[in-house]
């Protein structure tokens, strides 16, 4: 083999690569800061692949992924970090994927989250969200959240996880971390056992089903400090998630008890800053006011929005403004703004221009539309170069 998988491991790290992607019939690929960067290595053949990542399986795992042909772990390269795996096959054999994560759990001041992030870490109980798309950082978000509780707070921490992913050693109190499939079957069987297990905070590292959400939504209400993960792009759009994950004839029971139990829900995107050397996280912030509960257990979400632009003294925010105040201070720029924003009509002007062909010059019935001309008789799909309708 040409080159070994540490030597991938190492490249990325050095550059600054948050994952690695390795498949079968192409060259090895990082992405830094977003962006997919080829290394300059040969394609790897199936039989270089497989060799290079079953190395680092156990007996059970290499029955597994030959079983479900899908396998998650982690993995330590000695001397160079530990990473979040995920192999699959594709059309040409086997690939993988491994995400670095940090061997010590982060700091939440280090990472310059919102000061919400430690308030979520004092209540008792109740329900807190980390949301937004893959490689958002939720997970890191997270592990910053409880490192935070582990080291203030004298109490059980349970993590249900797949796979573990920040590892954390107890100190103030107690840790325990178990992954799917090495210790338990499904999440909702774990939830059901960790209601035995006298934990004080439990993280569930996703809310895949409805019966993992009524779970967590009843240790929520019984006393436990429940902390997971949705892929929303808003905290807004989280609450309808989570109602829509259940048959209608129970929304309305879902809307109550989410009114009373929901505590905070942070919904974050990384967004590239303007010399493109780093990305920021910036986030979408909604907190279960009493007015706040009201809009859910009423069924008006759409009106979510509006109480998080007004109550800013409760620690919400909204994305958008967010990100426009980081436009006007030269952090972001106008494009990565429109490119990210959910609501895009506040960065319009920084939309992309459509491009004409080389040489087009615009004839007489087209000016004579954009000028808002009366109507010739011919529509806009019939005019030269133009776009045709779509009904």
């Amino acid at each position: 083999m040409s080159i070994s998988l540490g030597q991938l491991l190492q490249t990325m790290v050095q550059n600054g690569g948050s994952d690695l992607h390795v498949a079968s019939n192409s060259p090895p690929m990082i992405r830094v800061r977003g962006d997919m960067a080829k290394l300059n290595v040969p394609p790897l053949t199936p039989a270089e692949v497989e060799q290079m990542i079953m190395a680092t399986l156990t007996d059970a795992q290499r029955a597994e992924i030959i079983k479900d042909k899908n396998l998650d772990y982690s993995f330590k390269a000695s001397g160079i970090g530990i990473f979040r795996v995920n192999i699959f096959y594709q059309r040409h054999g086997m690939s993988f994927v491994m995400r670095v994560l940090t061997e010590s759990p982060p700091e939440i001041d280090k990472l310059n989250l919102p000061a919400i992030c430690k308030t979520a870490c004092s209540y008792s109980n109740g329900l807190v969200l980390v949301t937004g798309p893959t490689g958002s950082g939720k997970s890191t978000t997270l592990a910053a959240m409880l490192n935070y509780i582990n080291q203030t707070t004298k109490g059980h921490i349970l993590t249900l996880e797949d796979p573990i992913e920040f590892q954390h050693e107890s100190k103030m109190g107690m840790v325990n971390q178990r992954a799917l499939g090495a210790h338990f079957p499904t999440f909702a069987s774990a939830m059901k056992a960790a209601l035995r297990e006298d934990p004080d905070v439990i993280l569930i590292g996703e809310m895949r089903d409805a019966e993992t959400v009524a779970l967590a939504l009843k240790a929520a209400e019984t006393g436990h400090l429940v902390f997971s993960t949705l892929h929303t792009n808003s905290a807004s759009k989280t609450i309808d998630r989570i109602i829509n994950t259940f048959p209608a004839e129970e929304q309305p029971q879902i809307r109550t008890v989410l009114s009373e139990t929901l505590k905070v829900v942070i919904a974050q995107r990384l967004i590239p800053t303007a010399d493109k050397k780093r990305r920021i996280g910036m986030h979408d912030i909604l907190v279960n006011t009493s007015a706040v509960g009201n809009l859910i257990r009423e069924g008006k979400t759409f009106q979510l929005v509006s109480a998080m632009q007004t109550g800013k003294k409760d620690g919400m925010q909204v994305f958008e403004q967010v990100l426009m105040e980081a436009v006007k201070r030269g952090e972001v720029t106008g494009e990565d703004a429109w490119e990210h924003a959910g609501d895009k009509a506040m960065f319009a002007q920084w939309a992309p221009k459509p491009e004409l062909p080389p040489g087009y010059v615009p004839g007489p019935a087209t000016s004579q539309a954009a000028a808002g001309s009366p109507s010739t008789g011919q529509t806009s799909a019939s005019l030269p170069g133009a776009p045709k309708k779509i009904a």
